[in-house]
């Protein structure tokens, strides 16, 4: 695997189409920002991209609700208000 290249918010916002280009080929784009030109996202191409198995929060499948059948909570209640 090839390292990923790196470019800054105002490289890219230049050289969009072009960078676009580059990912479609088939590479991949970090996108640097701040004055530490740190990471803070990549550019894949659609058919590399990861696709992971979504878990819906962070206790799913450790227990279980029950509420009863008169249990009654307003809007406001609901709300907080």
């Amino acid at each position: 695997m090839k390292p990923i290249q790196v470019m800054s918010v105002g490289e890219l916002k230049t050289n969009f189409s072009e960078v676009l280009k580059r990912v479609q080929s088939g590479e991949e784009i970090g996108i640097a920002y701040g004055k530490n030109k740190v990471i803070v996202a990549r550019l894949v191409p659609k058919n590399t991209a990861k696709k992971m198995k979504r878990k819906i929060g962070i206790l799913d499948g450790k227990g279980k609700l029950k509420f009863s059948r008169d249990f009654k909570l307003t809007t406001e209640e609901f709300l907080g208000i």
